[in-house]
């Protein structure tokens, strides 16, 4: 007697396509339900790992603190993509949208991206602080926001000439003139 197999195998990872670092959008978009959040970066996978609690409450506050302020041309949202190109891709912690919204596509171009943020966590500074920005910037997304923890301060980036400059940065209050008049205190994403 031979045991049946039950359901189908979890998704594993084509080790042969990530060491020839030939993996696409496409092929993101293909993944089953159970593969883990991916990016994409000059054609291999990034896990993206599971943010923590306070992580998590950092991106939401600053996605409802979105949600109440911003004009209505922009959207805020959580857990999309930016399709960078064809064999890269990232996963903002939280992203403000301009208008027109496709409400089920997962990732968005970079002309659409109004903002980016990223929250740094343990696993993820490298990523967030070294390799993102200039990603992000390549792109052509207008502004890049990057929130540091412990003890939280909130670091603002407009794109100026191609490049990035540091416009506002503060641990009480983000006061910023772009994309909107923003007055952001920062106890309002503190979890």
């Amino acid at each position: 007697m031979t045991a049946e197999p039950i359901g189908r195998a979890p998704w594993a990872l084509d080790l042969t396509r990530q060491r020839l670092a030939n993996f696409t959008l496409e092929d993101i978009l293909d993944l089953p339900d159970d593969a883990p959040r991916v990016e994409l970066r000059d054609g291999v996978m990034i896990l993206v790992p599971s943010p923590t609690i306070g992580h998590q409450t950092i991106g939401n506050l600053l996605w409802l603190w979105f949600r109440q302020h911003a004009p209505e041309q922009f959207l805020a949202a959580t857990a999309v993509g930016v399709a960078i190109s064809a064999r890269d891709s990232f996963e903002p912690d939280v992203v403000l949208l301009r208008q027109p919204i496709v409400n089920s596509h997962h990732y968005f171009l970079p002309d659409q991206v109004e903002i980016a943020v990223e929250i740094v966590s343990p696993g993820t500074k490298r990523r967030d602080r070294m390799e993102k920005p200039p990603g992000y910037e390549a792109a052509g997304i207008r502004h890049f926001w990057r929130i540091e923890q412990d003890p939280l301060h909130v670091f603002a980036y407009d794109l100026v000439g191609g490049r990035y400059e540091l416009v506002g940065d503060s641990d009480t209050e983000l006061v910023l003139s772009a994309p909107f008049e923003i007055r952001l205190p920062i106890r309002d994403i503190t979890p």
